[in-house]
């Protein structure tokens, strides 16, 4: 079993690194082969992304956010709790917190 520690205060947890960017993703989120998630960004939780949407750069999306359609989430950006992201809406940040 692989683990990863995604800095959220749970520990390890169960996780691989996606197909198409490498990216690390949670056993327990669900992202599709089709989505990209890059080297430095992350997927944890219940959270999906799917369709051709992009996580990249130090974004994480995790609790129940969903990342779909052609949408991206860059930079330092956070997307979390029930949020949806969806078309080509594109969500980026800057917030220096720590990972």
């Amino acid at each position: 079993m692989t683990t990863f520690d995604f800095g959220d205060g749970k520990g390890l947890t169960s996780a691989h690194k996606h197909p198409n960017g490498g990216g690390w993703v949670a056993d327990s989120a669900t992202v599709t082969d089709t989505a990209y998630v890059g080297p430095d960004a992350r997927v944890s939780d219940e959270a999906r992304v799917s369709g051709k949407a992009r996580v990249f750069g130090e974004a994480w999306v995790f609790g129940e956010a969903q990342v779909y359609d052609k949408a991206q989430v860059f930079g330092e950006a956070r997307v979390f709790g029930k949020a949806r992201v969806s078309d080509e809406a594109r969500v980026s940040g800057n917030h220096g917190c720590p990972r």
